[in-house]
């Protein structure tokens, strides 16, 4: 069994340059030599078997919602504008330099001049703008809006080159231009669903939410990416199906291995289980506009009612740590690890609930096994230790297909998940500020939204962790969303797959294992 420990690390982007305006100007990616075998080769047809694929899956970035919208961005078929390596720091990719004018209100952005979109178009700043545009404006859907909101102008300096001017100082922005739902695309796109871009593969076919194939891009600018011939995703929602797949030779890759015998399938010939520390975050968020969760005392009951350390032991199998309820995993910088941590407290329970009024309240728990692996499982557990702190709670199981669109941010309690983003800003501005587009429990609190801006804009790194702190401890305390453990990454594949140590932000190095692996000579 193959088991890479290599977690992240904090990121030393900053380094408080700001006063004096900051530069980034670093080695290309990709150039570290693989420790794990002699060294990557191109050749070869790549399948995967993937877990979180939709009928409702858009490759309009604005639409991005699961993990196969999400990957086509890290290299697939196309890139982001910055590279977020397996420690967490930024690295050039579409963008070459990048610097910041003193106070950091201002950011400059160079190109590098050699890429190609699939089509033979030469991509430029227009490109780069339009990309960035796309999630900006009024009404704007996308899951990154808020994120982008505090754009205030951004101008074309060149033909390479563009700079972004913001409303308010923004030490972290780089990191956005590395967002999963931040690919380039040629400006003046209106139909996306061709997956036109500039990465590793040309995508030839495509069914939303059961198979796609792409084939290596010959002038894909990265002469040490791209690896494979070919690339095949298949959708693959059951958990056995996928690993069924793997052991018999269907399929060289899958995600979300069921952990409850992820230890026995690395026991097996031809296998390797890839475990990677990072900050899987699943989240349980309850509608704080919906009654009975607009009461604050029913929503301590609810998060008392769970024992973290039992589902870290049965769901988790280990590979992972319990969550406190703010959604900042404790490598990235400013988490607030000092806040105690919440334990399973039946007394609490009851004194909430007594407190709330509630105490008839039935909990309904929406789920799927499609959110992530063993939600299901999760549910029931919960149910037995609610049961047992007197909270009443059903388990409702609904369908797979169509989850995202269907159940989440629309019942009032259920389960979802996130991947750790670089920054404490980044995670807050995504989804809990109250304008965020993926503000999953409609937390809408003015007070919060002020101090996220204030703490966006301080350059004292002393003032601003203390706010960070702060906004993590309202949201421990009364915040609308449960969050009972963080898992390690764990992916499966053929032991013929070679790769460099991986990255644990999200699944399969990043969601770049199509660009970054490769077979084995």
């Amino acid at each position: 069994m193959t088991e890479n420990k290599n977690g992240m690390t904090r990121r030393t982007f900053v380094k408080g340059a700001l006063a004096a305006g900051v530069t980034a100007a670093v080695p290309a990616p990709g150039l570290l030599k693989s420790v794990f075998a002699s060294g990557p080769s191109k050749g070869g047809a790549l399948k995967l078997g993937l877990a979180g694929g939709s009928t409702t899956d858009s490759l309009d970035p604005s639409n991005f919602s699961g993990v196969f919208d999400q990957m086509t961005t890290m290299g697939l078929y196309r890139n982001p504008l910055l590279e977020l390596d397996k420690n967490g720091e930024l690295q050039p990719e579409l963008v070459k330099e990048w610097h910041a004018e003193p106070g950091a209100k201002v950011w400059h952005f160079k190109l590098r001049n050699d890429v190609e979109f699939h089509n033979g178009k030469t991509m430029d700043a227009e490109d780069a703008i339009f990309s960035i545009n796309h999630h900006r404006g009024e009404g704007n859907k996308s899951q990154i809006a808020a994120v982008v909101k505090p754009v205030k102008e951004i101008l074309k300096t060149g033909k390479f080159e563009f700079k972004v001017i913001l409303e308010d100082p923004n030490a972290d922005f780089p990191y956005i231009l590395s967002s999963t739902r931040m690919p380039c695309v040629p400006a003046g796109t209106t139909d996306f669903e061709d997956g036109m871009g500039t990465g590793g593969y040309i995508l030839k076919e495509w069914e939303p939410g059961v198979r796609a194939f792409g084939e290596r891009n010959p002038n894909y600018f990265k002469a040490d990416r791209a690896w494979f011939d070919s690339i095949e995703i298949i959708t693959m929602a059951d958990d056995t199906a996928r690993t069924t797949a793997l052991k018999t030779g269907q399929v060289d890759i899958i995600n979300r291995p069921d952990r409850k015998t992820a230890r026995l399938l690395g026991r097996m010939k031809g296998i390797q289980v890839i475990n990677t520390p990072g900050g899987l975050t699943y989240t349980f968020p309850m509608r704080k506009d919906v009654k009975p969760y607009d009461n604050p005392d029913f929503r301590k009951a609810v998060k008392y009612s769970v024992d973290r350390e039992a589902l870290v032991k049965t769901i988790l199998q280990g590979y992972g740590v319990p969550g406190n309820d703010y959604p900042v995993p404790a490598y990235v910088k400013y988490a607030a690890t000092s806040i105690p941590q919440r334990q399973y407290d039946p007394d609490k329970v009851k004194f909430h609930l007594k407190k709330s009024g509630l105490q008839d309240e039935v909990v309904r728990l929406h789920v799927a096994d499609m959110v992530y692996n063993g939600c299901v499982d999760t549910a029931q557990l919960w149910k037995e230790h609610a049961t047992k702190a007197g909270m009443k709670m059903e388990v409702v199981k609904e369908a797979n297909d169509g989850y995202w669109a269907k159940v989440w941010r629309v019942k009032p309690f259920c389960a979802s998940f996130w991947y750790a983003r670089p920054t404490v800003d980044w995670i807050l501005s995504m989804t809990y500020v109250s304008d965020a587009s993926a503000n999953e429990s409609v937390w809408k609190v003015p007070a919060f939204d002020k101090l996220v801006k204030e703490a966006r804009a301080e350059l004292n790194t002393d003032k601003r962790r203390q706010m960070y702190y702060e906004l993590q401890k309202t949201l421990h305390d009364d915040g609308s969303v449960v969050i009972p453990m963080i898992a390690n990454i764990v992916d499966a594949a053929s032991d013929k797959i070679g790769y460099n140590p991986v990255a644990g932000n999200v699944e399969l190095d990043g969601l770049r294992a199509c660009e970054r692996w490769w077979f084995k000579a």
